[in-house]
């Protein structure tokens, strides 16, 4: 799927996780960081096309994919976004990137939105696709988001009822989350969809996928009100792109203006929906995704 991509496996973070991934291209350096339910593979359809101009880095986040599933501990704060943020800078670092661009999709830039604020210092440009900041979500939940977005609050609930529940039918279930939220099941690349089915066939990946979400409802919400009551803002130029005919884009505010809020200066924050397009924005418009990432992050 990667072409002339080189694979690497690193240990990471302060808890030394293992940290999967490839490596590829020339120039510029820029970290592409998946979402749920997906691996690094998502990204096959851009990263060639982005290594022409920039050494192009994906990884797997701790828990999905071929890296490590460490335990989450009680608070589950192994599985929090600023956890995976550590684990991504470090990764960088040892493949010898002081600053570098991130694009993350889905959990991928709420990892990436912590990452900012967290190390701010190491982030040069972000591109964040398809998500609202996870503070926002929580606090703006209607009819029509719990709906869609049933699965938050279904994941949160105590282990391992939600592991036990998905068990019956693990594959099913997965296709229904990648062929629901705005494409078909067609959409994915069959090789890509592979390596979401290997992954989900785990019942440790499924665990530790979980855990991502019940951090996401309890220390990761601890992180942001703290970042908020410090006064933390993006400080760097931020694209955000979302599907027109996804969850994001039905929201009642623009997520250009919310976005805007987030950051420092308003102006920072650029961005648009992307027409014929729902949730998957690599896999359903791959074309219209990576001229937005190669027109974002070519020096300016």
């Amino acid at each position: 799927m990667f072409g002339d991509f080189t694979a690497f496996d690193l240990t990471a973070g302060p808890d030394r996780v293992p940290i999967h991934g490839v490596r590829g291209g020339a120039g510029p350096p820029v970290l592409l960081l998946h979402g749920f339910p997906q691996t690094h593979a998502m990204w096959a359809p851009v990263a060639e096309e982005l290594a022409r101009d920039h050494t192009v880095v994906c990884t797997d986040l701790r828990g999905y994919g071929e890296s490590g599933r460490p335990e989450s501990g009680d608070d589950h704060a192994g599985y929090s976004f600023r956890a995976m943020a550590a684990d991504q800078v470090d990764v960088m670092s040892r493949l010898g990137f002081d600053e570098f661009a991130v694009a993350g999709h889905d959990r991928g830039a709420r990892v990436t939105h912590r990452m900012l604020l967290d190390h701010p210092g190491r982030v040069t440009r972000a591109a964040l696709l398809d998500i609202l900041p996870t503070a926002y979500v929580y606090g703006n939940v209607d009819r029509a988001l719990a709906t869609a977005y049933y699965h938050w609050f279904f994941f949160i609930q105590p282990a391992d009822l939600p592991e036990r529940l998905i068990a019956c039918d693990p594959i099913g279930y997965l296709h229904t989350l990648l062929g629901g939220w705005g494409s078909g099941l067609d959409a994915h690349p069959v090789p890509a969809l592979a390596s979401y089915e290997r992954a989900f066939a785990d019942p440790a990946a499924r665990h530790a996928m979980m855990e991502d979400y019940r951090a996401g409802a309890t220390v990761d919400l601890e992180h942001d009100a703290a970042s908020a009551d410090a006064g933390q803002r993006i400080t760097v130029p931020t694209l955000a792109l979302w599907g027109a005919s996804g969850v994001v884009g039905a929201n009642a505010e623009s997520p250009l203006q919310v976005w805007r809020r987030a950051a420092a200066d308003p102006d920072l924050v650029t961005g648009r929906a992307l027409p014929d397009a729902g949730h998957f924005l690599v896999d359903e418009q791959p074309g219209a995704t990576l001229d937005e990432l190669r027109g974002f992050l070519l020096p300016h």
